[in-house]
């Protein structure tokens, strides 16, 4: 006889390879969620909504945690950290799941996985917990303002720090608040296989709700569906998921018919597909990545798409080719990333990341720049661009890169639509942010590779300041 399954001891594991194995947590829920596609919707999306909110509001679980526990939370046992994690989540979040019930199969849980002299402490740390849960007294916003924004959406003060004094306090708490809100998948309608309308008439056949997206007429906000591998306008090739600031990407790109493009950081593959849908079958696009998994994956969805005139290539963009050099009409340099804008959709990013690491990143970036920058022919374009916000990856990137290669940033305002447009993007670049863009957070910048020496344009101007004296950005 099958031994039953416990959705909750899957979502517990899961947690534990996100948190104490680094592992990244779409991977290990989408890997886990196609083992276990035999079990009932209700229970798929209970593991998906467990796992993602412990992941969202960790900073507030460990908050809560610590009022009621005489242990701290790092020096408690991680699975019993993280099974504390899981349930008070429950508790806060998950109204149709009784607080008894949680504290139950929360114990049951701690014994079954070994841990039975602690199985009290959970129960006493849950069912205190449970009875005073709404009494937390939370850090005060005007005498705190910091921690309040970090217990409140769980986000490192280090981070919130940064963004407060690049975005102001406002802004910065319309970016952490976005990070919890739902919002339906993007796809991009790939119109040399089917016509809009078909799409849509496809989609909705299936019972799957679609929205126009106001940004760009092919791509199209989906929801009320299961699985994306299940959607029939998925395994046809007709939709790729893709939010639609990587969109932008293509059309800033603007590849004329014949282009050659390299993408130089490419995987999964989303905007060399975009750029080969729009050469219309013509020129070419190398899409290019450092492993051969992410090659493969690349390969996979240029077989479902069914375009001809790309192929993907293991390279590494750290290391100059010299077969590439001035060979492209367009270089995308979609570079390694903190991800700090797509915190709504991995919420892992904002443990895992540090001021550090982010040095590291930002000296990557710079590399990989100063190798691919040699592919462009004389009058090609560079576009730059990152899933992330902040400075110091993407505007201070600029600068440093127009100060020592012979490129000039050029306006964005022919390809994008109106609603996007302004000072910045004039001047050949835009920050999408979270919460205030209908987007995911992305920078991108169009720089056009001089013709000869004494060519001129727009250059990225640090000092410039508005009406109230601060940076422009």
């Amino acid at each position: 006889m099958t031994k039953p399954v416990n959705i909750r001891e899957i979502a517990l594991g899961i947690l534990m390879e996100i948190t104490e194995e680094e592992a990244f947590s779409h991977i290990v829920l989408r890997q886990v969620l196609e083992k276990y596609q035999y079990l009932e919707k209700r229970d798929r999306a209970f593991i998906t909504r467990v796992v993602e909110g412990t992941l969202e509001h960790m900073i507030q679980m460990d908050y809560i945690i610590e009022q009621f526990s005489n242990v701290p939370v790092y020096n408690m046992k991680p699975l019993i950290r993280n099974l504390l994690r899981m349930s008070i989540y429950q508790m806060k979040y998950m109204d149709s799941v009784p607080d008894a019930a949680v504290c139950n199969e929360a114990v049951k849980l701690a014994q079954r996985k070994g841990f039975y002299n602690l199985k009290g402490f959970v129960n006493g740390v849950l069912r205190n917990t449970a009875r005073r849960i709404n009494h937390v007294k939370y850090p005060d916003p005007k005498t705190e303002p910091l921690h309040y924004l970090s217990v409140k959406y769980s986000f490192p003060i280090w981070m919130l720090s940064k963004w407060v004094a690049q975005f102001g306090y406002e802004k910065t708490e319309q970016i952490c608040r976005d990070s919890h809100m739902e919002r339906p998948t993007v796809v991009r309608c790939n119109l040399t296989r089917a016509s809009k309308e078909e799409i849509i008439e496809d989609l909705e056949a299936q019972g799957i709700t679609v929205r126009q997206h106001p940004y760009l007429d092919y791509a199209l906000e989906i929801s009320d569906y299961n699985y994306i591998k299940s959607v029939s306008a998925f395994r046809k090739g007709w939709i790729q998921v893709q939010d639609v600031s990587s969109m932008l990407v293509a059309e800033v790109a603007a590849p004329n018919w014949g282009d050659t493009c390299f993408d130089v950081c490419a995987a999964p593959g989303g905007k060399s597909l975009h750029i080969a849908d729009k050469l219309m079958g013509s020129g070419h696009v190398e899409a290019r990545d450092v492993s051969e998994y992410k090659v493969r994956l690349m390969q996979e969805n240029i077989d479902r798409a069914n375009l001809i005139n790309i192929h993907a290539v293991l390279r590494d963009a750290t290391v100059r080719d010299e077969a590439s050099v001035q060979k492209a009409d367009i270089v995308i340099a979609d570079v390694p990333c903190s991800g700090l804008g797509v915190i709504g959709k991995k919420q892992d990013i904002k443990y895992k990341m540090s001021e550090k690491q982010q040095q590291d990143i930002i000296r990557l970036q710079r590399r990989i720049l100063s190798v691919v920058q040699e592919y462009v022919k004389p009058g090609g374009v560079l576009v730059f661009s990152t899933c992330t916000i902040g400075a110091d990856e993407n505007q201070y990137n600029i600068k440093w890169f127009l100060e020592n290669y012979p490129f000039r940033l050029e306006s964005l305002d022919p390809y994008i639509c109106d609603e996007l447009k302004d000072r910045t993007t004039k001047g050949g670049y835009i920050q999408l942010l979270p919460g205030v863009h209908r987007s995911d957070g992305f920078f991108i910048a169009r720089l056009r590779r001089l013709d000869a020496p004494g060519d001129e344009g727009f250059y990225f101007d640090e000092d410039e300041e508005d009406e109230n004296g601060k940076k422009r950005y």
